[in-house]
C-alpha cells in the first residue's frame, strides 16, 4: 500500500462499482455471533485492519474463525465458554472494537486488558467505561486506553437513564453488558443512531425491545447462531456518490449498499444539494435494508447540516465539507462536535484539507463554515486518518484542472477500513501513483 498518491482532476466518472461490506455491520456480526454457542457463515464481510482487530481479540477468548475467499466461518463456544486472554486485547486503531468489546467484557468472570494503537489511544473511554461502572463492573477508569475490565458474569445492576452521547458504540457496549446483567435495563438513545446491533441481537433471540428512542434488555436469553450476508458499506459508497455529484457528466451506479435509514443522512443531505441520488431495487437482506445506488453529476446547492442528520451522516461529513466547497453559496455544519474525538479531530482536519485547496472555511466547535466556489489541486495530508485520507482523494478529483494534481499524504491509512480504494478509484478514473 502506498505511503504516497497523485490524483490528477479530470472528467466524468462512470460504471459500476461494488463496495466492501459494511464496516458497522462486521464487526457486529462476528461479535454477536461470538456470544452464541455454534457455529455462524457471515458472507461478504469486510477484510480490513479494523475488523481483523476484532476477530484477533476474539480469538484470544477461544473464538474461531475458519476464513475461505468469500465468507468466513465463526465457531464459538458461547459467552460462558469464553477464556481469559493471554495478552492485552489490542484493539488497533479501531474504536468500534475497543468499545463494543469493552461491553461484552463485562460479563465475563476475569479480567480483560484493553489497548489500541497511537491514535486510538487519544480517544474517549469513559463515555463507555463510566455506565459499566454503573452496572457493577469493576473498571479501571482511565479517559483512555490502556484499561482494565473485571467483569462478572452476572452484573449485579441494569442500567437505566439516557447516555451522555448519540453513539451507536456507546449504546452497543450497554446493550452487550446489559444481556448479562441481573436485572433489566433501560438505554435512551439522545439521537438516532444506527441500530445494527439490536436489529442483529433480536434476529439471535435475544430479549431486546425497541420502543422509540429507548431500547430495553431482557437479560438470560440465549443466543442463536445466524448466518448473516453483509451489505455494501453505504460509508464507503458515499465517497464516490460524491465524486460523482461533484463531476458533470457522471453516473455511477453502487449494487447492494445498505440503505438503514439510521445511515442515510449522507443521501438526505446531497439530495438538499441538488444531487440526483435514486434508490433502485430496494430489498432486506439478513434483516437489513438494501438497494443499488445510482448518483450523477450536477450543479451543487449550499446547505444546513445540523441536528439528528449529523448522527445519521457522521462519518460522510468531512467529505459532505468538500461538496459544499463547490455548492453555490455558503454552507455550514453545527452539532458536529463528536467529529473532534474520532482518528483525527476531523473537524480541524477537513478545514485544514479545504483551505490548501484555497476553499474559505471558518472552523467552529462543533463544526465549520463554507464559502462554496472551487477546489485547487495542492498537498495533502491524511493525518492518518482513513476518512480524511479518502476525503482528500474525493477533492483532487474535482479540483480545476489547470491547477494540477494533488499529492496526498499517509495514503496508506485507507487500509483501515477500505483497502481496495485506491483500486476502485483507479476503476473509475486514471490515478498515478
Amino acid at each position: 500500500m502506498p505511503e504516497q498518491v497523485v490524483v490528477r482532476p479530470g472528467g466524468p466518472l462512470r460504471g459500476t462499482l461494488r463496495v466492501p461490506g459494511d464496516k458497522s455491520i462486521s464487526h457486529r456480526a462476528l461479535i454477536c455471533n461470538a456470544l452464541a454457542p455454534g457455529e455462524a457463515e457471515i458472507r461478504g464481510l469486510l477484510d480490513s485492519a479494523d475488523c481483523r482487530s476484532t476477530i484477533a481479540c476474539l480469538r484470544q477468548w477461544g473464538v474461531q474463525f475458519e476464513e475461505s475467499a468469500d465468507r468466513i466461518l465463526v465457531r464459538s463456544p458461547g459467552q460462558d465458554g469464553f477464556r481469559p486472554a493471554a495478552q492485552v486485547l489490542d484493539c488497533g486503531n479501531s474504536g468500534t472494537s475497543i468499545r463494543l468489546l469493552s461491553g461484552v467484557a463485562a460479563g465475563l468472570p476475569f479480567r480483560s486488558r484493553f489497548d489500541g494503537d497511537e491514535s486510538l489511544r487519544r480517544r474517549p473511554m469513559r463515555r463507555v467505561l463510566d455506565p459499566l461502572t454503573q452496572m457493577g463492573a469493576a473498571v479501571d477508569l482511565a479517559d483512555t486506553a490502556p484499561f482494565w475490565i473485571d467483569g462478572a458474569p452476572g452484573l449485579t445492576r441494569g442500567f437505566d437513564r439516557e447516555i451522555a452521547v448519540a453513539s451507536a458504540q456507546v449504546k452497543s457496549c450497554i446493550v452487550f453488558a446489559a444481556l448479562r446483567a441481573e436485572r433489566p435495563s433501560r438505554i435512551v438513545e439522545p439521537g438516532p443512531s444506527r441500530d445494527h446491533t439490536e436489529r442483529m441481537l433480536i434476529a439471535m433471540g435475544a430479549g431486546l425491545d425497541v420502543r422509540g428512542a429507548a431500547i430495553h434488555v431482557e437479560p438470560g436469553a440465549e443466543l442463536t447462531p445466524q448466518d448473516l450476508e453483509v451489505p455494501g458499506d453505504i460509508s464507503a459508497a458515499a465517497y464516490w456518490i460524491i465524486a460523482a455529484a461533484m463531476t458533470p457528466g457522471s453516473e455511477v451506479l453502487l449494487p447492494n449498499i445498505g440503505v438503514n435509514p439510521r445511515r442515510t443522512g449522507v443521501i438526505d443531505v446531497l439530495r438538499d444539494m441538488g444531487v440526483r441520488v435514486e434508490l433502485v431495487n430496494r430489498r432486506d437482506v439478513s434483516g437489513e435494508p438494501v438497494a443499488d445506488i445510482v448518483a450523477r453529476g450536477g450543479r451543487l446547492h449550499p446547505t444546513l447540516i445540523d441536528g439528528d442528520t449529523v448522527v445519521r451522516a457522521v462519518d460522510e461529513i468531512p467529505t459532505l465539507a468538500v461538496a459544499a466547497a463547490l455548492a453555490d453559496g455558503v454552507t455550514e455544519i453545527r452539532d458536529a462536535a463528536e467529529l473532534r474525538v474520532k482518528e483525527s479531530d476531523r473537524i480541524a482536519t477537513t478545514a485544514s484539507l479545504l483551505r490548501a485547496m484555497g476553499v474559505e472555511v471558518e472552523e467552529r466547535p462543533d463544526g465549520m463554515r463554507i464559502v462554496g466556489g472551487r477546489l485547487r489541486g495542492g498537498e495533502l495530508d491524511s493525518h492518518g486518518d482513513h476518512r480524511i485520507a479518502m476525503t482528500a482523494a474525493v477533492a483532487a478529483l474535482a479540483a480545476d484542472r489547470e491547477s494540477g494534481p494533488t499529492t496526498i499524504r499517509g495514503a496508506a491509512a485507507v487500509e483501515i477500513s477500505y483497502p481496495s480504494f485506491w483500486r476502485d478509484l483507479d476503476q473509475l478514473r486514471h490515478v498515478a501513483v
